[in-house]
């Protein structure tokens, strides 16, 4: 249990200030002095004292963002560009062992300490209030109505059906009004656990304890009895087939008018071609054409034509780039219709976005380092008793202390290596394998329905008799995925901007450190009002392509601004190593190379 501890060294002041570091502005409280504890020895036999704040990040790992566009890419793709979320997954692992490295020097969250660079909080305000924004919208509790609408329902909901599909009051309700309702009921849902418990940090750990002890029981046992081994094969190799990417071609590669071993990607048994057709209509006048005809008369716009018959787009399959160098051949057109789901995919394997320094902040509510010293967010309801000081507390450097931190950093390491890396892989793989396993390779799925999107394939594979009962468990799983996900990416951005006023605000230093639970409940009312708003825009697909395309550019900064922290701010015995720095610059420019990426595709220029 974190709590401000009553035996720490005080701040000295006078003739003594020269002993606690003042790096950074000045316009940002000083740290105070205390003594660094030493980290708890671990052995197999108190193995429970590992899980820490990967316990929590790692349950909203295996979640919201991987269920969305995991399943929709591999539904299409294959396993094959999985590499994109390792990438992801291992710039992640460097960058949340740097931000907690910071968080055991000192007790603050990384933002707070980002706040301390020059030239200042209210520059860092501005900018990380333009990189948050991804951070604000609810695309995950707007997704989360599709499984509970289509448990009411007992099918999926189509948003464009005209005709009511239940009554309430004696009015009609349609699918497209039940999501929206049901939207709304899901996001205020999320922030109960934030509200009420004690401490909310202890509030998320027991829902995600829930969340993964059901959702990796029920997808082991399907990936256990009713999956090949081929899924898992391609799913294990896709992980690592770096420079594989979505391209369009028929799957006559040889060009001998027959069906070849290796050459039938779909699995129909037929030589397919390429379906697509490119789009004809320039919509926004900007001389690009961006949307597509209605040849058929159906009312919808074609993309392809069907030539088969099979109501599936052939012609959608990948190529590695560094294999067909070596090869000598020329690379096979770019399919760049996805592009904005695969950099979501990137984005969000794992946390993504600002999301991440929420970690920092559990590493402080957990007692970690000198977070022993400060305290925790308390919630609303259940939390009196609780405090957080208003300002850090860092250690005196000597050889003592510099191994007590070498041994929580090693802390944090086995944290992160044995519960929040494994549950990234997890979290992307078993979803993936749903699609994989279950779905025709090629199948695209429209928004509204990625949730649930194999439910029914779910439910065939199980049979007649167990088929219903599966179909329900997939669909509750959708929610208990995409749920409590809302909740840890609510939190993080509450406590981003609480931990910051809360220490940078001169008029808020003044409170009583107990005050800190009504600090967080204004706040989230606040963001809770927003949430709201943005829900009524409806578009859950675009809601989630908005959010992690800024997650792109914010995680990519971030990763750059984190290790000016850490070299600046730190004494230099305790600082990142070469390898760490250079690391954590290719992470940045993997994730901001993302955001551009996409960027210009929203803009036409690819």
């Amino acid at each position: 249990m974190a709590t401000p501890d009553s035996n720490a060294i005080p701040a000295p002041d006078g003739a003594h200030s020269l002993s606690v570091p003042t790096p950074g502005t000045q316009k940002m409280p000083p740290w105070g002095l205390g003594e660094l504890p030493d980290a708890p020895h671990f052995t197999w036999r108190n193995w429970a004292m590992l899980l820490g704040p990967g316990l929590v990040m790692g349950g909203a790992a295996i979640g919201g963002g991987e269920w969305l566009t995991g399943p929709r890419i591999s539904a299409l793709y294959g396993g094959a560009l999985l590499w994109l979320a390792t990438l992801s997954i291992v710039g992640q692992v460097f960058y949340n062992m740097e931000i907690s490295r910071y968080t055991l020097y000192t007790g603050e969250p990384i933002f707070t300490g980002k706040f301390r660079l020059l030239p200042g909080p209210g520059f860092w305000l501005v900018a990380y209030l333009l990189l948050d924004f991804g951070s604000v919208f609810p695309y995950l509790a707007a997704n989360a109505a599709t499984p509970v609408a289509a448990v009411i329902l007992g099918r999926l909901p189509d948003a464009a059906r005209a005709e009511p599909s239940l009554f309430v009051f004696g009015q009609g309700v349609t699918d497209a009004a039940l999501l929206q309702a049901l939207a709304y009921l899901s996001f205020i849902a999320i922030l109960v656990p934030l509200v009420v418990g004690g401490k909310v940090y202890d509030s998320l750990k027991a829902v995600m304890s829930i969340k993964i002890v059901v959702v990796l029981g029920f997808l082991g046992f399907l990936a256990l009895f009713y999956s090949e081994g081929n899924t898992w094969k391609e799913i294990a190799t896709g992980f690592f087939k770096i420079g594989t990417l979505p391209v369009l071609a028929g799957e006559d590669r040889n060009g001998n008018g027959i069906l070849d071993p290796g050459e039938d990607w779909d699995r129909d048994g037929r030589l397919d071609v390429d379906e697509s057709l490119p789009p004809t209509i320039d919509t926004n006048g900007d001389g690009r054409p961006d949307a597509w005809a209605d040849i058929d008369g159906d009312g919808r716009p074609d993309r392809f034509i069907d030539r088969d018959g099979d109501g599936i787009r052939d012609g959608t399959t990948v190529d590695n780039i560094f294999l067909a160098l070596f090869q000598g051949r020329p690379f096979l057109p770019l399919d760049l219709a996805m592009l904005g789901y695969l950099t979501a995919m990137a984005a969000i394997s794992g946390s993504g976005g600002l999301t991440n320094t929420t970690i920092s902040g559990y590493t402080r509510d957990q007692g970690w380092g000198m977070g022993k010293h400060v305290g925790a967010i308390p919630s609303m309801v259940g939390g009196r008793g609780l405090q957080l000081s208003h300002v850090g507390m860092v250690f005196p450097i000597s050889a003592e202390s510099v191994r007590r931190f070498r041994r929580w950093y090693r802390h944090v390491l086995r944290d992160q290596l044995a519960v929040w890396t494994p549950a990234c892989f997890l979290g992307i793989a078993l979803p993936s394998m749903l699609s994989i396993q279950f779905l025709r390779r090629g199948t695209e799925v429209a928004e509204s329905g990625v949730a649930a999107m194999t439910a029914s394939g779910v439910a065939e594979a199980a049979g007649p008799t167990l088929g219903p009962v599966f179909w329900y468990i997939t669909i509750f799983c959708g929610f208990l995925v995409l749920a409590p996900s809302a909740a840890t990416t609510a939190d993080g951005v509450l406590r981003r901007w609480v931990d910051v006023f809360w220490t940078g605000s001169a008029r808020l230093r003044k409170l009583d450190p107990g005050k800190i639970r009504h600090v967080y409940f204004a706040v989230l009312c606040a963001y809770g009002a927003f949430g709201l708003v943005a829900l009524s825009l409806g578009r859950p697909g675009k809601l989630l392509l908005w959010a992690t395309t800024i997650y792109n550019f914010a995680l990519g900064f971030s990763c750059w601004h984190v290790l000016a922290v850490n070299t600046i701010l730190l004494p230099k015995e305790i600082r990142p190593g070469w390898g760490i720095r250079i690391a954590l610059v290719l992470s940045g420019l993997f994730f901001f190379g993302l955001g551009i990426l996409v960027t210009l595709q929203n803009f036409g220029y690819i």
